[in-house]
């Protein structure tokens, strides 16, 4: 039976039975050269991620929506608005494959001006939402734009552009530091005013990482990491919420129905989930006992859930991500792309970071954060902008490989 199917996919010009027609070799060569066309490893990765978290979404959020008059009680409330936050991803990432990345790096500015105007629009009364003290979202019909996670694109974008144009005067701190140090001061000042403290590590993170790639004076440097650690450190103790985080997190079971509630309860979420968890959909933990569990909270549930295996597959599948990301990033240097080389190193410090926080947060070993699982907690905003990023470092590998074979671009 095998052999006749073979030989049925050979006559019709696909499997081994191809090989014996004419021009067969030209057509073998031809399937090779598509498979090669993107990198597999990457593209595998963050759709795993994407599928992961929609099951999870789905299976952390269902008890929260059926007890929700908001949701209309419906258990899968979740679960449909993910599909559709999907389903703009993929859409949107597509469209913007198509994108050249020469054309990125000529809007890199304005698009990182019209980021600065939406995280000022969000802070306008009227225009900007308030949730649970926070103003971060902008209301767009069916769903909410939160600006601050487009913003992290806008300055992996802004920041490769600006490192390659301001290249020769990288160890200059007047020419080349000072004004891309007066544009973050600017757009951290913003976002510590909705107040969205781990944007604005993630944000600087990723510009502290470019220009570091991209040449930055080694003393500069190490001057502003220790000016940063003071800074985060004098953020901290003016802020009395932030205060509040430090102490629940340095011992949640002293005051684990106040401030140290949600860290206790992911914790539990881990110890219950031991190797291999307790089954998909059988956490407690997500029975409105753990706050945003869909989102937040998500690897705690997934914990509980899948155990030990299911938090290694998803550090796995990150880690994989971020090489990938630095391994064509190196591509594009190896090709003197100096742009296309410091975005894909960007989105691999922006997803590596967030994901790292996040995870940190969830298993107690980081001050509780509001950042979301990157491709895997429910969002919008975060989704879209995610598939949006790796669509960027499918096309930066993808023009690569044409460059390579000797093709334009």
């Amino acid at each position: 039976m095998l052999e006749r199917a073979l030989k049925l996919f050979g006559t019709l010009g696909f499997g081994p039975a191809a090989a014996t027609k004419p021009g067969s070799r030209r057509a073998a060569a031809g399937v090779r050269q598509a498979v090669a066309e993107y990198d597999a490893g990457l593209l595998w990765s963050a759709l795993l991620l994407l599928t992961l978290g929609l099951i999870m979404v789905y299976s952390s959020s269902i008890a929260m929506a059926e007890a929700s008059r908001f949701t209309g009680n419906r258990a899968n409330y979740f679960l449909l608005r993910h599909l559709l936050f999907l389903f703009i991803g993929l859409v949107a990432a597509m469209m913007v494959f198509q994108v050249p990345m020469r054309l990125w790096q000529r809007a890199a500015p304005y698009l990182f001006i019209g980021g600065v105007l939406a995280l000022i629009l969000v802070l306008l009364p009227g225009l900007g939402r308030e949730v649970n003290g926070a103003r971060r979202w902008l209301f767009f019909g069916f769903m909410n734009l939160q600006p601050s996670e487009f913003m992290k694109l806008a300055a992996v974008l802004y920041a490769a552009d600006y490192t390659v144009r301001k290249a020769a005067l990288m160890h200059s701190f007047r020419r080349g530091l000072l004004p891309m140090l007066g544009v973050m001061l600017v757009v951290g000042w913003l976002l510590l005013r909705e107040p969205d403290f781990g944007a604005f590590v993630v944000i600087t993170s990723i510009a502290m990482g470019i220009l570091f790639l991209g040449g930055m004076n080694g003393k500069w440097f190490a001057g502003l990491m220790v000016m940063l650690a003071f800074g985060f450190a004098a953020l901290v103790l003016t802020s009395p919420y932030r205060m509040q985080r430090i102490f629940g997190f340095m011992d949640p079971w002293s005051d684990p129905f106040g401030k140290g509630y949600q860290l206790s309860h992911a914790l539990i979420a881990f110890g219950r989930g031991e190797f291999l968890g307790v089954g998909l959909g059988a956490s407690v933990e997500k029975l409105e006992y753990l706050p945003e569990a869909h989102t937040d909270f998500l690897l705690a549930v997934i914990a509980e859930e899948l155990g030990l295996a299911g938090v290694t597959l998803v550090i796995v599948l990150f880690t994989w991500l971020v090489l990938r990301a630095f391994a064509i990033g190196r591509q594009a240097v190896n090709l003197e792309r100096p742009f296309s080389a410091l975005v894909a190193q960007g989105v691999g410090i922006w997803l590596g970071v967030q994901a790292f926080i996040n995870m940190g947060v969830n298993m107690g070993v980081l001050p509780t954060k509001g950042l979301t699982l990157p491709l895997m907690s429910f969002g919008g905003s975060g989704i879209l902008a995610n598939c949006i990023a790796i669509a960027i470092l499918l096309r930066i590998d993808w023009e690569g490989r044409q460059m390579a074979r000797g093709q334009a671009v």
